[in-house]
């Protein structure tokens, strides 16, 4: 389990210190998450600057979701943005911005109400992209999001 204080304290608040910095502005710290296992490439899960986070494109590849419904792997791409937030002391209801990508319109109805469900109140800015496919054929969706730390 990641030590969320140790986490935070290092990657933002009291210990910002001149390597932390280039000229007069905070660098982009990069930051995987072993629980969520290995990124499939050459990037990280997540990128902090200042108080922001900015994820990767998130998607339900190796999960039990992978070959389930849109809903379903919409909320397990969810519960990977949330584990990533609590685990900086932040939460699904400081999302800034999402970018949605899906495979297929049809499915629309019950990405809306999964959605609905995920955010509750808290409705934060939003793209949705139709593309023709994702890296796996099972995949139908996924995310980026953009959230305060």
């Amino acid at each position: 389990m990641i030590d969320k204080e140790t986490t935070k304290q290092k990657l933002l608040k009291n210990e910002i210190t001149e390597s932390d910095m280039v000229g007069n502005e905070l660098i982009v710290k990069p930051i995987n998450f072993p629980e969520l296992g290995l990124p499939a490439g050459p990037y990280s899960h997540a990128v902090i600057h200042g108080n922001t986070l900015y994820t990767s494109g998130m998607t339900a590849f190796g999960t039990q979701a992978q070959e389930g419904s849109i809903s379903e792997q919409t909320k397990e791409v969810f519960r990977q943005i949330d584990f990533m937030a609590k685990a900086l002391d932040s939460s699904l209801s400081k999302l800034i911005k999402m970018t949605i990508f899906v495979t297929d319109l049809s499915d629309m109805q019950a990405l809306r109400q999964t959605l609905s469900d995920i955010y509750q109140t808290h409705l934060p800015a939003s793209s949705l992209i139709k593309i023709e496919a994702l890296f796996s054929a099972d995949l139908k969706v996924e995310v980026e999001a953009i959230l305060a730390i």
